[in-house]
C-alpha cells in the first residue's frame, strides 16, 4: 500500500486552522505531515528563528489516517528564505529543533550554493512569481547525488490563476532539468480548502505528469 506525505502544511498562530489543516491531511489519506515554518531574514534587524509548537499544545490525540489503523505523524519543518548566503547558518542550534531543513534561494548563485554544499533536506522552487534564473544541469545532479529534494507546491496554483501560470512554467522547467529525480509535490496549504487527495494532485500538473 502507498504511503503518501505532505510535507509543507503552513504554520498559522490559530491553533484552530492548524488543527483543522493536520484533520484534513488524514481525512485525505496522508500518513505524514510537516508543519511548515518559514522564516526569512533580513538586514534591517536581526531576527529569531521560530521554535516549533509542540504537538501536545496543538491537539490531546493525533487523528487517525484514513484506510489506515495509525495516526498520523507530524513533522516540524523550518524553510529559510535565503536571499544572501548569510541567511543559512549551518551551525545555528535552533536548527536542531526541527525533523526537516529546507531553502528558498532567490538567486541563482544562492541556487548554486544550496544544491552544491548547504546540509538540507529540500530546496523549495519559487511557485508565486517567474524563476529569475534558468535551471543547469551541474547543480541539479549534484543535489540529486547528495539526496537533497526539490519541492513545488500546488496551493498557490488554486488561489490565483497568475500564480497557476508561474507554477505550472516554473515546475516544467525543473521536471525538464532534472529528468523528474527527487522531485516531491506538497501543499503549503494555509488552509483546509486548500488540500488536495493525493491521487487528486496529478491532476494539477498535467504539463508535468504528462
Amino acid at each position: 500500500m502507498s504511503v503518501f506525505m505532505d510535507l509543507n502544511l503552513s504554520f498559522c498562530a490559530d491553533k484552530s486552522r492548524l488543527r483543522s489543516l493536520i484533520e484534513t491531511a488524514a481525512h485525505l489519506g496522508f500518513s505524514t505531515v510537516a508543519v511548515n515554518y518559514t522564516f526569512e531574514p533580513t538586514a534591517k534587524k536581526k531576527q529569531e528563528i521560530p521554535a516549533p509548537m509542540p504537538i501536545t499544545d496543538l491537539m490531546d490525540q493525533l487523528p487517525v489516517v484514513q484506510g489506515r489503523s495509525r495516526p498520523i505523524r507530524v513533522l516540524n519543518r523550518l524553510t529559510v528564505v535565503m536571499s544572501d548566503s548569510s541567511h543559512f547558518r549551518p551551525t545555528a542550534p535552533e536548527y536542531r529543533r526541527f525533523d526537516l531543513l529546507a531553502v528558498q534561494p532567490t538567486s541563482e548563485k544562492l541556487f548554486h550554493v544550496a544544491c552544491m554544499t548547504l546540509d538540507i533536506d529540500i530546496i523549495c522552487i519559487t511557485v508565486t512569481e517567474k524563476l529569475p534564473f534558468f535551471f543547469k544541469r551541474a547543480p541539479i545532479n549534484g543535489a540529486v547525488e547528495r539526496g537533497v529534494m526539490f519541492e513545488v507546491s500546488y496551493a498557490a496554483a488554486i488561489r490565483d490563476a497568475t500564480m497557476r501560470r508561474y507554477t505550472i512554467a516554473n515546475a516544467t522547467s525543473l521536471m525538464e532539468t532534472c529528468k523528474g529525480k527527487n522531485v516531491i509535490l506538497s501543499s503549503a496549504a494555509e488552509k483546509p480548502l486548500e488540500l488536495r487527495g493525493p491521487y487528486d494532485i496529478t491532476n494539477l500538473y498535467p504539463l508535468i505528469t504528462h
